[in-house]
């Protein structure tokens, strides 16, 4: 079920009236689709920020634009590096009935037999790309790594799809794996190799002449 939000038309599109949307506590947003003109809308700033929060970042939202109602995602977002606040936001029109590709969050769940072991775990992606209708996109996948050991690796093609949705990325790619733990053999080594003079071509060549 879609959450509500309420949105309101924006017709003055100047940089002062910009400007006093964002000081109102309202984001600048437009909304646009498949064969849909944009429309300019904004939004409060706290209800967007507590429906991502509390529904996810792919969850189908349910615009009130005055007196029409439309089903959005949202598509992207810009934000303040030093305030972080919101500056302004996209909502992409979505065809409940049609496919659509999405990254979803990769949340790993429990703590690996390696790393208990002081193995070191890696985690090359934290999303995945997936198909899925509207209504079926998963709002993250959960991965157990609580009997991977150290050497041990889940790939993509190990993910066990819970619902109604296809992973598209490489069957072979590595999503989590346990890397041993350093040793102080190993930085030991390092240090030996960062500090070992460079071997000179032909010396052994030139010692042998000499003899």
């Amino acid at each position: 079920m879609a959450v509500k939000l309420n949105a309101t038309k924006r017709e003055d599109l100047t940089k002062s009236a910009t400007k006093q949307i964002r000081l109102s506590g309202r984001v600048p947003a437009v909304v646009y689709g498949k064969a849909k003109d944009p429309k300019n809308v904004s939004v409060d700033s706290v209800e967007l920020v507590k429906t991502v929060r509390d529904e996810g970042r792919n969850a189908i939202i349910s615009l009130q634009v005055e007196n029409n109602s439309v089903d959005v995602m949202l598509h992207d977002y810009q934000i303040d590096p030093i305030k972080d606040e919101l500056l302004h936001a996209d909502f992409y029109i979505v065809n409940m009935s049609e496919e659509m590709d999405v990254n979803v969050a990769v949340r790993l769940d429990g703590e690996s037999k390696g790393e208990k072991e002081g193995g070191v775990l890696q985690q090359p992606f934290y999303e995945i790309l997936v198909r899925a209708k509207p209504n079926e996109i998963p709002e993250e996948i959960v991965i157990d790594v609580s009997d991977l050991d150290v050497g041990d690796s889940i790939m993509v093609s190990d993910i066990k799809v819970v619902g109604n949705y296809e992973i598209l990325e490489d069957p072979d790619t590595s999503v989590v794996s346990i890397t041993p733990p350093t040793t102080e053999e190993d930085l030991e080594a390092d240090d030996v190799d960062e500090n070992a003079e460079p071997e000179l071509v032909g010396a052994e060549k030139d010692s042998t002449d000499e003899e």
